[in-house]
């Protein structure tokens, strides 16, 4: 009997460590490893990290003057999706010149390789959605912060398609400690512009600064003359233009001040960029310069204890035809065909991170465009919005595409007297006939 006993615990205990065996290898249904110690660990173990989802975001900005601004705080955002999400973000940032960045973009969205995230001007933003290249972005929640008149420059037919970074109020730029030592205030006529110009030359001061190697400079000039004189004097130019019924001959008055800023500026305009115009201003080389104060940045980093001021630049003899131009330019979108749409939208809503944005902002000295936005705005802005609040500002024309940039080059061949005013008229009618055909 004992003898049976035994044979039965022995039989039993065999079974146990067959069974043992059979479960611990690594294809049974218990998920156990063993480690290089040889003690079993548990893969699925609770609190243990997986490995991170790696995405890549393509980014294009046609800002190359705020490279640093915008990759430290990408740097922020991609610690912050890596910690809340366990999404490893790489984010390729394209920043073409100014100059040439519309021209890339539009190649690129043509050939489909479409960055996730890229810049448009305000102004542009219906032809490009006409084209589908921008996402729906109304449910996103930066959106329910947006002040409602900024709001409104980003919205069509109901739907917000883009994210305002630059909302402006802008002029010209001057030199305070200029102007104050030589006894001026902004003049609001153009025979007070003249007069301004003549007593600065008597004190061999250069009236403007002239920074014409880069066509998007001068262009500044058409952009408040035109502005200026339509608002004021011919405010259904545009429409009337849409449809044939108008010419740049109603507008021709506009030449007057540009015709004023180019005969009294510093020499060798071509020699000169933007960013060593940006520092030529900061240097007091002129005491205006058609420029907007999205330059500030620039100019501060050269001389940080500069005064200067925004001021309407005036177009006539009409005080009501100086104004101030508001505007939304650089705007951000998503493009619907991204592969990594939802991390893209999660980029798009830090750019308005109700924590982290204030600062952002405030150090591209761009106006707050938001509610999330808490920091003093600057000077020129205080100034800009007092005219602002007397009516004396109109928003920015909406040109048909391709308009802005033939101007442009234009006004680079009027200076050189290689175009007439006349032969600048007949070929923006040809252009503008030729945009509005396009887009029908």
């Amino acid at each position: 009997m004992k003898k049976a006993l035994h044979i039965l615990l022995v039989a039993a205990l065999q079974v146990i460590l067959l069974s043992a065996c059979s479960s611990g290898g690594n294809g049974g249904d218990t998920p156990s490893a063993t480690n290089g110690a040889g003690n079993s660990t548990t893969a699925n173990k609770p609190g243990t990290q997986e490995s991170a989802k790696k995405v890549e975001l393509r980014v294009m900005l046609g800002q190359p003057r705020f490279k640093e601004q915008f990759e430290k705080y990408f740097d922020q955002f991609k610690a912050k999706e890596l910690a809340e999400k366990n999404i490893d973000v790489t984010i390729e940032l394209e920043m073409p010149n100014p100059e040439q960045a519309k021209q890339v973009l539009q190649s690129r969205l043509a050939s489909n390789d479409a960055p996730d995230i890229f810049d448009v001007h305000a102004n542009d933003l219906a032809t490009y959605n006409k084209a589908g290249y921008l996402e729906d972005l109304s449910s996103q929640p930066f959106v329910s912060t947006l002040y409602e008149s900024v709001k409104n420059t980003v919205t069509l037919d109901g739907k917000v398609v883009a994210l305002p970074m630059e909302s402006l109020s802008w002029g010209y730029l001057y030199n305070k400690k200029i102007f104050a030592d030589n006894g001026i205030t902004p003049p609001q006529t153009l025979d007070e512009m003249k007069a301004v110009v003549e007593k600065l030359k008597a004190n061999n001061v250069k009236p403007f600064l002239l920074a014409f190697q880069e066509a998007w400079v001068p262009q500044l000039m058409t952009a408040l003359s035109l502005g200026g004189i339509v608002s004021s004097e011919h405010p259904d130019w545009i429409d009337k233009m849409n449809k044939g019924e108008a010419s740049y001959k109603d507008v021709q008055d506009i030449f007057n001040i540009i015709d004023l800023i180019m005969a009294n500026g510093t020499a060798k305009p071509f020699e000169v960029g933007n960013e060593a115009g940006s520092t030529d201003f900061a240097n007091g080389k002129a005491a205006m310069w058609v420029q907007g104060p999205w330059n500030a940045e620039t100019i501060l980093k050269v001389s940080p204890e500069m005064e200067f001021g925004v001021a309407p630049l005036p177009v006539s003899n009409n005080p009501a035809g100086t104004m101030i131009n508001l505007s939304t330019s650089t705007s951000l979108v998503v493009s619907p065909t991204s592969p990594n749409k939802e991390v893209a939208l999660d980029l798009l809503n830090y750019i308005l991170d109700e924590k982290d944005s204030s600062a952002f902002f405030e150090g591209l000295k761009f106006n707050p465009v938001s509610s999330v936005h808490h920091y003093e705005v600057f000077p020129w802005v205080d100034e800009a919005s007092k005219y602002v609040e007397q009516g004396k500002a109109y928003q920015d024309l909406k040109l048909p595409n391709g308009v802005t940039d033939e101007q442009a080059k234009l006004l680079q061949s009027y200076f050189t007297k290689e175009l007439s005013k006349e032969e600048f008229i007949k070929t923006m009618d040809r252009t503008w006939a030729a945009a509005v055909k396009n887009t029908q």
